[in-house]
């Protein structure tokens, strides 16, 4: 199993944090959102780990082998994605985006999800999976004014570990099931499938195009996508006030 770190971009919304470096290196607890990462996907036994980076990529000094996303300022996580197409194609790897901070457990049920799903056990695991936050709405009531405003559809099979639909606005919070946390598992067959998909389009909507609507377009077009449910803390970061939250949730955790 391999570790993959999305770790491109620039975290405008961030204001003066995130003008002059990567937004990876943006620090919660008094360290870097990517040396959390670091220390997660080592801590659940995975050291073989890539960074894609972009924006004053120079800045990042981690040991890690460094992909590059030249075109980082006007693309998104799937063409970072693209970029590493070659390190995806030799082994299953845990993808995670770099603004995010999160203990061990999070890399821990993607690399063994069956571990607490006995019941698909004889089952074979589909080449693409997300992790997600079923108890979601706590997290998103501290970091919105408005929850829905961010929220985006997620929504289970009858077999409660595939993924029916993910990504579209919800004008209903009471029917989603969860949150899509920026963290995948991926066998290469299903870094592949998401690559052709992301390749077939035309650039201008290949550019803009984020990573819940490749998972879309993968759905209707029949793809199995499974989905691994998470039950510690964590946070994404994309504001000033993200970071507060994060800031409290570490503190509590006793990691600051």
């Amino acid at each position: 199993m391999r570790g993959l770190i999305l770790a491109a971009g620039r975290g405008r919304r961030l204001g003066p944090l995130g003008a002059n470096r990567p937004k990876c290196m943006v620090p919660v607890g008094g360290r870097p959102l990517l040396h959390w990462q670091m220390e997660a996907f080592r801590r659940a036994g995975i050291r073989d780990i890539a960074i894609v980076r972009g924006f004053a990529g120079d800045a990042l000094r981690m040991a890690a082998t460094y992909l590059e996303n030249p075109r980082w300022e006007v693309t998104n996580m799937v063409t970072s994605l693209r970029c590493a197409a070659e390190w995806l194609a030799g082994a299953d790897t845990v993808v995670s985006y770099a603004d995010l901070v999160y203990p061990a457990r999070a890399i821990e049920r993607l690399a063994a999800p069956r571990a607490s799903q006995r019941a698909v056990e004889a089952r074979p695991w589909p080449d693409i999976a997300v992790l997600y936050d079923p108890a979601w709405r706590e997290l998103w009531q501290r970091r919105f004014t408005d929850p829905r405003s961010d929220a985006e559809t997620f929504r289970l099979g009858s077999d409660g570990h595939t993924l029916v639909e993910i990504g579209a606005r919800a004008a209903d919070l009471d029917g989603i099931e969860g949150q899509y946390m920026g963290l995948l598992r991926l066998t290469p067959a299903g870094s592949a499938r998401i690559i052709a998909e992301h390749a077939a389009l035309d650039p201008v909507r290949r550019d803009s195009l984020d990573m819940t609507g490749v998972l879309r377009r993968l759905l209707a077009a029949g793809a199995t996508i499974g989905a691994v449910a998470y039950d510690s803390w964590w946070c994404e970061i994309d504001t000033a006030n993200d970071l507060l939250v994060a800031e409290e949730i570490v503190r509590r955790e006793g990691l600051a």
